[in-house]
């Protein structure tokens, strides 16, 4: 069985990311049954459960979180499921979720990743992939997430939600002249069918981040990465550096000492590292 982790260490929860696209058909009758066994370890975090397959990102003792992701495997088609783990004091989420969903994420168009996706490039080949001056590497993130964070050269779509992406990219990019395109995001989910709609239209060659950001901070050394800045998470943590610790840089406004949300990073008045709604709050009031 294939799996991702950073070393353990003593006295800290481990948070496990994960995700498969895989056909499951008694989505209704396995959620409520998830959600007890994650409740009855201690296990905190959100999956998404969906007709097309499994998402989630969890937080717990080391033990509590590997007996989740046996009881996960040990759902029909789920047994190769391949995860990574970073670490943090304590929980990083404050309820255990597990959800229905139509579609484990929204693109707009129909596509299916079963069917067809990128070229995977492991993160030890990523960087002489995305230094081919032919290459264009696209960000496939929303924009409060691009400004924690991103990889030296890539493409920020400025797109506040991900289905805004074929938009940008039929404005922008042409698969008669563009002809390699590299996609990335955290975990690598988005890029699965974000590589397969390009394909779709035509782009011939398609490359995704196998693992995502997280799986490339992970193995790729510090001294050799191409990454700038903080990964911005959806938890507590707000964002990981590249020992994938909680970085301090991303869960404070440096214009007003603000926590940074989700949401006051989605407002437009955020600029990374130099305001927040809460500074324009303040300059407003003054």
């Amino acid at each position: 069985m294939s799996e991702s982790h950073a070393p353990a260490r003593e006295g800290v929860y481990d948070i496990a990311a994960f995700y498969k696209f895989v056909p499951i058909d008694d989505c209704d009758d396995w959620a409520p049954a998830l959600k007890q066994q994650m409740l009855d370890r201690d296990v905190m975090g959100t999956i998404l459960i969906a007709p097309e397959g499994i998402n989630g990102t969890i937080s717990g003792t080391p033990n509590a979180v590997r007996e989740i992701l046996a009881i996960v495997r040990g759902h029909a088609g789920l047994d190769d499921l391949m995860h990574k783990t970073s670490h943090a004091p304590g929980h990083v989420f404050n309820r255990a979720k597990v959800k229905v969903k139509p579609t484990l994420i929204n693109l707009g168009p129909d596509v299916d990743p079963n069917q067809r996706v990128g070229t995977y490039v492991k993160p030890r080949d990523w960087n002489a992939l995305i230094s081919d001056p032919e290459v264009v590497l696209i960000d496939t993130r929303n924009d409060y997430e691009v400004h924690a964070g991103t990889f030296e050269g890539a493409v920020d779509p400025k797109i506040k939600r991900f289905r805004d992406l074929p938009e940008f990219v039929e404005k922008h990019y042409d698969p008669t002249q563009h002809k390699k395109v590299a996609m990335f995001c955290t975990g690598g989910i988005r890029c699965e069918k974000s590589t397969a709609w390009m394909i779709e239209q035509g782009f011939e060659e398609v490359y995704h981040l196998e693992g995502g950001i997280l799986k490339y901070l992970e193995d790729v050394p510090r001294e050799q990465s191409l990454w700038r800045g903080d990964c911005y998470v959806f938890d507590e943590r707000v964002g990981v550096d590249h020992d994938l610790n909680p970085s301090d840089s991303a869960k404070f406004c440096p214009g007003c000492g603000h926590a940074l949300t989700t949401k006051l990073r989605c407002a437009p008045e955020f600029i990374a590292g130099e305001r927040c709604p809460k500074c324009a709050d303040a300059q407003a009031a003054s």
